[in-house]
């Protein structure tokens, strides 16, 4: 049941960073979405698309432990560090 919690919680806060992402994108890039992407890889800026994406998961794990669901919220917190040593390896290779 834990693990299961804990993958429910890791898929939310997977979720809420592309969720993130695409709403950073939508409000702040004129381009449409492919394009922003394309352009944040040819010049270097992805990583710091996907980190300010990453500032929705505080949405998701406050809620769970609001509701004193630990696990989901380990979870979430789980995906928000996977996410940024993705960043990191990506950065530096």
């Amino acid at each position: 049941m834990i693990k299961q919690n804990l993958f429910i919680g890791f898929l939310t806060g997977i979720a809420a960073n592309i969720a993130g992402v695409i709403l950073y994108i939508t409000m702040l890039s004129n381009a449409e979405i492919d394009a922003t992407l394309n352009d944040a890889v040819a010049n270097g800026y992805l990583g710091k698309i996907i980190a300010l994406g990453a500032a929705l998961n505080f949405l998701p794990f406050f809620v769970f432990l609001k509701k004193k669901q630990n696990y989901h919220a380990r979870g979430v917190l789980l995906a928000t560090v996977s996410v940024a040593v993705a960043v990191a390896i990506f950065k530096f290779f």
